[in-house]
């Protein structure tokens, strides 16, 4: 293990454990153990995003015993022999994936689909925790942001790994069904990057008060939460953009919304899988609809060496802008109440704090 420096390290960590899904406890646990590749983040925070609401029901390849978080920021604590290019303070965000580098994806520059993929926070234990261990390589030093708002850096990460997928073309049409943070910072991107009119979609209320704050779209679409209003509102906004949309995505995670979506998409425009859905979900799309019109189906699903360009546009150029996103925190021995929060959609997103 590298020096330790000024940091006295406890014997044991607090920490949010699952035995199951839905069974959870604040225990009393050891420190991770530190491989030579490793550096030990202490914990400052740890953001909290839907996918935890999915392994709380032991979806989403939730392995048990775990401690979750997938979002984790804090300072270098201890590192192991072989690490560099890091102190004892640094500042850090971590990339909760880890990679084997030798299989048949990996082999061909595939790495998220890596036949022995490993997720902190979902297949082992990650942020919930005041100490998490992660490889060096897959560990990122900033500055210029808070903790809490630095918690936005691993979805920002999937938001520039979505544009990737996108690759708008400039002078593009964008709507965007959805106002939860991700969705936010990629209707962000793709403002910046190629969209010339974007249209934000979702009912009213906190978060789309927050996206107009944000200044994250050219255009804002109230829909009702009631299913025939809505209806009618979706009509309205087939009328007032009767070619369509050259980038349709789709960020609710509703199964619905997205059998909806598929009828603003332009002629040879895309369609964006983006959100989060139940592993029952199923959608019923037309086979010749896609063929006549050719159009695309893209789907998006976290990222892969996205950190450095989540860094350079919230960080260090100021680029995506998150003020308010995170709008209430929550310590460990609160879990339930986040939880609860969050299924009632009372936050934005929540964020749970050391300290």
């Amino acid at each position: 293990m590298g020096s330790i420096g000024s940091f006295n390290l406890p014997g044991s960590m607090r920490a949010l454990e699952y035995t199951e899904a839905r069974k959870f406890s604040i225990v009393e646990k050891p420190l991770p153990k530190i491989r030579e590749h490793d550096v030990l983040i202490k914990v400052k925070a740890c953001g909290v995003c839907g996918t935890d609401l999915h392994i709380h029901d032991g979806e989403f390849g939730a392995q048990f015993p775990l401690v979750p978080g997938h979002e984790t920021v804090g300072v270098i604590a201890a590192y192991g022999s072989h690490v560099t290019g890091f102190s004892i303070g640094d500042r850090v965000v971590a990339d909760n994936s880890e990679v084997c580098g030798h299989c048949h994806y990996c082999r061909r520059g595939k790495e998220l689909f890596c036949e022995n993929f490993v997720a902190h926070g979902v297949m082992v234990d990650g942020g919930f925790a005041e100490y998490a261990v992660y490889p060096a390589h897959r560990v990122f030093k900033f500055q210029n942001l808070s903790d809490v708002d630095a918690t936005l850096l691993e979805p920002a990460a999937c938001a520039a790994h979505g544009l990737d997928k996108i690759a708008p073309q400039m002078g593009s049409k964008v709507l965007l069904f959805g106002a939860g943070p991700t969705g936010l910072m990629l209707a962000q991107l793709l403002r910046q990057n190629g969209g010339c009119h974007t249209v934000i979609a979702a009912p009213g209320g906190l978060k789309m008060d927050l996206a107009r704050s944000l200044d994250a779209a050219d255009e804002y679409v109230e829909l009702p939460r009631e299913a025939d209003a809505a209806g009618v509102r979706m009509e309205q906004l087939r009328g007032e953009h009767p070619y369509g949309f050259d980038i349709v995505v789709e960020a609710t995670g509703s199964a619905r919304v997205l059998e909806d979506a598929i009828h603003f998409v332009s002629k040879s425009g895309k369609l964006v899988v983006y959100g989060v859905y139940g592993d029952g979900d199923r959608v019923s799309l037309s086979p010749n609809m896609i063929f006549k019109e050719e159009f695309q189906v893209l789907g998006s699903f976290s990222q892969m060496h996205k950190f450095p360009a989540a860094i350079d546009y919230l960080a260090d150029r100021k680029r995506i802008k998150v003020d308010g996103i995170v709008n209430k925190t929550f310590k460990l021995n609160e879990w339930e109440a986040c939880l609860d929060a969050m299924r009632n959609k009372s936050v934005v997103k929540a964020a749970i704090v050391f300290d």
